[in-house]
């Protein structure tokens, strides 16, 4: 059975207009920047979204900044109505959009969570028996009688993830709020997330996080411009996903001339995959005296740095300069046999003449898991990173 269902869902937005409800003196204004020739170009956040939502399904929305994530979930939520089409919802809605929402910051933390429950359409009684839950989930019990408006940031999440959470609602609406708590937090609440979808509730899941949603999401839709590009399987579309930026990355870093000090500069930086070998090539112009390091930082696709190849004077090959080298072409053969199946990215320093340059932008690379021989029940995702072999025996 379908929970929620999305048709034909449009949102234009007239540049310079507001929406909500206007002051007297707002409508005079706007009613004067439309005589006197005002904006009326419109911008389409969305255009002609459909989609399903099973019950008890976890739905992961992914994409750039700017592609409508946010925009979908507002519509949900129903905080702004679409321009045009049609949603259906069945049962209660919670959503945690931003931080605060739904709270008064001279209320107690006490006081936000009977608002807050109230807000979500929950009775007193609803509310009391799930409160202690909420309180210690969240861990503010020495501030329930404090104003809201002294929490940290950190502290007015964690309050309002546990309301929505504990509420019970049927369906649970996320953006990426997630991100303003630290490690443990988000741990904690992934965990209440698989939790709340294992209890047969549904979930609409918006992060950059692609660990998190590979771990969460069954579901997946790519938005790009506004548009639905791909929707099917979470592994199936992050992989997409995670080529296309892969793509764009290595075209821009492939176009590179930088200066990095004294007349030097990286001509060009790319990288080659065959089967669980990388071979990167970096070309130096300028008279090199000496290469002190190379260092390529590997990223998951979360940009959590995972390793660090450090090529040192020992494994550089000498350079001098006698012979007046102009442009030389460094490659450099990586293992990555290791490696979990999935996508990837690596960036560059380099330190030459004693001058250190480092390379932000990364270029993405696959690991293809047509490559890994080994049979394992076990997804990507919940393997981690690496994997090793060891050696084993019975000793008595």
């Amino acid at each position: 059975m379908n929970i929620i269902e999305a048709r034909h869902i449009t949102k234009s937005y007239k540049i310079g207009h507001r929406e909500h409800y206007l002051s007297l003196r707002d409508s005079i204004s706007n009613f004067g920047r439309q005589f006197f020739g005002g904006s009326k170009k419109e911008f389409l956040a969305l255009e002609d979204i459909s989609f399903d939502v099973r019950e008890g399904e976890c739905l992961g929305i992914i994409g750039h900044n700017g592609a409508g994530k946010s925009t979908i979930l507002k519509i949900l939520s129903r905080i702004t109505p679409p321009t045009s089409g049609s949603i259906k919802m069945r049962g209660r809605v919670a959503s945690l959009l931003e931080v605060g929402t739904g709270f008064h910051p001279e209320l107690t933390g006490r006081e936000n969570i009977y608002l807050n429950g109230s807000i979500l359409g929950m009775r007193k009684e609803e509310i009391e028996k799930q409160f202690d839950a909420i309180v210690s989930f969240s861990g503010v019990e020495q501030f329930l009688e404090t104003p809201l408006k002294h929490y940290s940031n950190g502290m007015q999440l964690r309050l309002a993830f546990g309301v929505a959470a504990h509420l019970e609602p049927e369906i649970l609406i996320i953006d990426e709020v997630l991100a303003v708590g630290d490690a443990e937090f988000q741990k904690k609440c992934l965990q209440k997330m698989d939790d709340v979808s294992q209890s047969g509730r549904t979930i609409v899941f918006v992060s950059h996080d692609m660990l998190a949603v590979r771990r969460l999401c069954n579901e997946c839709i790519l938005l790009e411009k506004g548009k639905i590009i791909e929707k099917g399987k979470s592994d199936n579309i992050i992989n997409s996903y995670e080529k296309r930026v892969g793509n764009d990355i290595e075209h821009q870093i492939n176009s590179l001339n930088t200066d990095i000090l004294n007349m030097i500069t990286i001509d060009g930086f790319s990288l080659e995959v065959k089967g669980r070998k990388i071979t990167t090539r970096l070309t130096l112009n300028g008279e090199i005296n000496r290469i002190t390091s190379i260092v390529y930082p590997i990223y998951s696709s979360g940009g959590q740095r995972i390793s660090l190849v450090d090529l040192r004077d020992g494994t550089l090959p000498f350079i001098n300069n006698e012979n007046n080298l102009k442009n030389i072409t460094i490659e450099s053969i990586i293992d990555v046999s290791h490696f979990v199946e999935g996508t990837y990215s690596l960036a560059i320093s380099v330190q030459v003449n004693h001058n250190y340059w480092a390379e932000n932008k990364k270029i993405s690379f696959s690991v293809d898991p047509n490559e890994y021989k080994k049979y394992t029940p076990y997804l990507a995702s919940d393997r981690g990173f690496f994997e090793t072999d060891a050696q084993t025996k019975i000793i008595s």
